[in-house]
């Protein structure tokens, strides 16, 4: 056992500040830090966590949330995040103990959802983050939402950065927040709000009074003693000759305001005027390193250039062109700054990257204004933010710390998420065209929502059909935008899981987080400038072999070697009981849980099941009945899903509707409703109920389940579709698990949850994960 100084000190090499320190006492769920720039925020927010997580006494232990998730509202740096938190947890040998993960852009690798017992620090963005805690991920399949929707909605502690940058999303956090504590959750559900021009009322939503049980924590005398040469660090304010649109007469002031062997940064709004400035700076061939930085890069790209820009200046020094993204943890400073008008929160974070240690006595910042004062000019910002930003600055004539004005800015939320919305959203289901319900409204202002790109090397008119989904180092965000016009022009394709194959994308039916694949000959981006659909070099396919795309008629768990149902079943069990020891959840619903886990692959008994694990190599395949088999297969029924049968095995069977939802809902694809697809195998008598591959009637043989649990041979009923369910059956499918949704002692955190433990069971039984 370690006091929170001592960890500090014993990792990081100094003592932490006494604001450090108070935030790792607070016992409230709701914490707002206000401290300037550069004196660390991350490092409090983190060590605060791991101390109360893992070195406190054990009430305070108990009380904390297993899970760190750690926002920030841009995804060009969450490495640097990544990088500082997985050193620190390095250094106290607790990298087996403690998982360190990202998510952001792309279909997101790694295996951190299979482990909900482990201790995590999950960094990523507000667009990742929050659309997978309103249970729509963006960038990863549909049928695992649910799985990462109970994970960061339960035993969490979500810590916030630079919310002035949030914009929509803000409310959003304060909203989930509100809701966690009224619908209840498994374990401890707390939230961290932090800036360095924190305003309390910028919190206030329908649902959520920043007043209520809730600490606000700023520096202290002390503090600004030990960090006063950061809080009186001159930083001396001049207006730019050359306004935005005068790239030419701009690169020619920054060439000439630019220092020898220092780092000048030039700070845009837009990525358009960034790249435009960056190749006009590159056709003057100035001495100094020229690099570009802005969000709409692939990752391996990106962390090229970002380590290049933290290396020291050589002695010409280095100039860096950066959007919005340099403004959100990013701990590189400059001698030289120039930022076009901003709103002024935004503009405060940005002077924060001008002598940060206040050790340059000849530092200086120049704001570029615009060239005209109207709507078109001022975005991706609202007009009377700039206008407000302006009149301050022409005030100013230094923005450090110390003489920066005290102002309160206004913060509108204009979609505010609610209590309805969000109970709709535990419905993964589209609807009957398709379309899911729209949440990019709750993450982000409209004029900032991407898309995610890739790109294959193929020549044809149509992808081939093995063309493999992204991995997380291919993916690039593009405008929503630019890529509607991209389509007029060159052709994209989206996988579609329900028809199982390539489709063209209608720019119509663009939705954020989108993964989108491109022919890499279609170029439309460089490794020097990013997204640039003005380019047509050719584009190189970073495409690794991945799991086989997920689809309705897809069951790659059960693509392993020869398993018996009862074996199967038995490591499932025994998956689940691992899981749950130590986690926050009542033994009666640890008993719903486990007896889910038993009747979960019930409905592999099915003949069309099992006619597809013997279809090959049946002379090597063991007696009995299988949940495993080593060759790919395509079951004879098109869309055949066994969970359904799993489901309603167990509701046949007299168990509880909980054992029948967790019993059903383990991929994801069968959950709240049972409906019947548009290209499914339909029965030749037509007046038998069918749905998902299941059809009224079907034969279930007796079924061993492991551990003595026999499921006799039953006829499955299918009158659990019906509205209203039957005199015979009772309620239909659909009200038992609303039912479950709306329990007081559940509610759709709980129950989600209780769902990807589950699925993290089978996964793991399967032999996926790696830890």
């Amino acid at each position: 056992m370690l006091s929170f100084r001592e960890l500090f000190e014993k990792v990081t090499g100094h003592l932490p500040f006494p604001y450090q320190e108070r935030l790792a006492e607070p016992d409230s769920p709701r914490v707002f830090v206000n401290v300037p720039t550069g004196v660390g925020k991350t490092a409090s927010a983190f060590f605060s966590w791991l101390w109360r997580r893992r070195f406190a006494p054990d009430p305070v232990r108990s009380q904390t949330p297993r899970r760190l998730v750690y926002c920030l509202p841009m995804r060009v740096l969450v490495e640097q995040t990544q990088d500082r938190i997985a050193d620190w947890v390095n250094r106290l040998g607790l990298t087996d103990e403690i998982g360190v993960h990202v998510l952001m852009g792309g279909e997101e690798g790694g295996d951190w959802d299979l482990y909900p017992e482990r201790d995590l620090a999950l960094i990523g963005t507000q667009d990742m983050l929050l659309s997978r805690a309103l249970n729509r991920g963006y960038g990863m399949s549909r049928y695992r939402w649910p799985m990462e929707y109970g994970l960061l909605n339960n035993d969490c502690l979500w810590v916030l950065d630079e919310v002035q940058l949030m914009g929509n999303g803000l409310a959003t956090t304060t909203q989930l927040q509100a809701f966690r504590e009224k619908l209840g959750t498994l374990g401890p559900a707390h939230t961290i709000w932090m800036s360095a021009t924190l305003d309390r009322d910028w919190l206030r939503t329908v649902d959520f009074d920043p007043e209520d049980n809730s600490e606000t924590i700023e520096l202290s005398q002390e503090d600004s003693k030990r960090v006063r040469n950061v809080i009186r660090a001159p930083k001396p304010l001049r207006m730019a000759r050359a306004t935005s649109d005068q790239t030419k007469e701009l690169a020619a002031e920054i060439l000439k305001a630019h220092r020898l062997a220092s780092r000048t940064i030039v700070i845009l709004n837009t990525v358009r005027r960034a790249v435009d400035l960056y190749d006009q700076l590159k056709q003057r061939k100035p001495d100094a390193a020229v690099s570009l930085l802005h969000s709409r890069f692939r990752p391996p790209d990106r962390k090229r250039l970002v380590e290049e820009m933290l290396q020291a200046p050589g002695p010409a020094g280095s100039i860096i062109i950066s959007t919005q993204v340099i403004e959100a943890g990013v701990d590189v400073s400059a001698s030289v700054m120039f930022t076009e008008l901003a709103p002024w929160a935004s503009l405060v974070q940005r002077f924060g990257r001008c002598n940060r240690a206040g050790e340059d006595q000849n530092a200086s910042v120049f704001w570029i204004d615009w060239p005209s004062e109207n709507e078109k000019s001022a975005r991706p910002y609202e007009l009377q933010e700039l206008q407000q930003s302006r009149k301050i600055l022409l005030q100013c004539g230094d923005v450090g710390p110390a003489s920066l004005p005290c102002i309160k800015m206004p913060f509108a939320h204009r979609h505010v998420i609610r209590r309805k919305d969000i109970i709709e959203l535990f419905d993964t289901t589209p609807d009957l065209a398709g379309y899911d319900i729209d949440v990019s409204r709750f993450i982000r202002e409209n004029s900032e929502l991407d898309v995610q790109v890739f790109w294959r090397d193929f020549k044809t008119d149509t992808p081939p059909d093995d063309a493999l989904t992204p991995n997380r180092n291919e993916s690039c965000s593009a405008p929503i935008g630019e890529v509607r016009e991209l389509l007029k022009k060159r052709p994209a394709w989206f996988w579609d899981g329900l028809e199982e194959r390539w489709q063209r994308a209608d720019a119509a039916r663009l939705y954020p987080g989108l993964a989108l694949m491109l022919r890499a000959t279609d170029g439309a981006y460089t490794r020097t400038e990013g997204w640039n659909p003005k380019s047509k070099q050719s584009v190189s396919d970073l495409s690794e072999k991945r799991p086989e795309n997920d689809g309705m008629g897809r069951d790659g768990l059960s693509e392993r070697t020869w398993m018996t149902l009862a074996a199967h079943t038995n490591q499932v069990v025994k998956q689940a009981e691992r899981i749950v020891v130590g986690l926050p959840i009542s033994q009666t619903l640890q008993t719903a849980l486990i007896e889910g886990g038993r009747w979960h692959d019930a409905g592999k008994a099915h003949q069309v099941f099992q006619d597809s694990m013997r279809r090959k190599e049946a002379d090597n395949s063991p007696p009995g009945l299988l949940a495993k088999c080593p060759h790919h297969f395509r079951h004879q029924r098109r869309g055949f899903r066994h969970e359904l049968a799993s489901g309603v095995l167990a509701l046949m069977n007299g168990r509880n509707d909980l054992v029948a939802y967790l019993a059903a809902s383990h991929h994801g694809k069968v959950r709240l409703s049972i409906r019947s697809l548009p290209n499914e195998e339909r029965p030749i008598d037509p007046s038998r109920r069918f749905a998902r591959g299941v059809q009224e009637g079907d034969l279930i043989p007796e079924a061993d389940l492991g551990d003595n649990v026999k499921v006799p041979a039953t006829a499955i009923r299918l009158d659990y579709m019906d509205l209203g369910g039957s005199a015979e059956l009772g309620a239909s499918w659909l009200a038992r698990m609303l039912g479950l949704r709306d329990r007081p002692d559940l509610g759709p955190f709980r129950l989600a949850l209780l769902e990807s433990i589950i699925k993290a069971a089978d996964e793991r039984a399967s032999g996926a994960g790696s830890k």
